[in-house]
């Protein structure tokens, strides 16, 4: 089995594929969070954001954009690290224009 075909290369390419959305916005969070911040997370918060992508993109934006909070703590966390991560300067350079 190669690289590209190892199922952690797999659920990778499924990762990011997910994260992509029909909001810009939400690809301009999401995106950059799962480049630069997934492999360094503990594999409970891993799972985290594995189940928060499969979730709506009104209820993603909702949440990323501060207009609500999610009720289970464990999102809540989840969605509270991808928006630490948005306002850090690392992830500044990686925005586009």
């Amino acid at each position: 089995m190669n690289e590209s075909s190892s199922p952690e290369a797999i659920q990778r390419k499924r990762l990011y594929w997910h994260s992509r959305r029909g909001m810009w916005e939400l690809d301009l969070l999401l995106v950059p969070f799962l480049e630069q911040r997934y492999d360094t997370l503990e594999a409970a918060d891993q799972a985290a954001f594995r189940d928060l992508i499969d979730e709506e993109d009104q209820d993603l934006f909702l949440w990323l954009m501060r207009r609500e909070l999610p009720e289970e703590p464990v999102r809540r966390r989840i969605v509270q690290l991808i928006i630490d991560h948005a306002e850090s300067a690392g992830s500044l350079s990686h925005r586009p224009v």
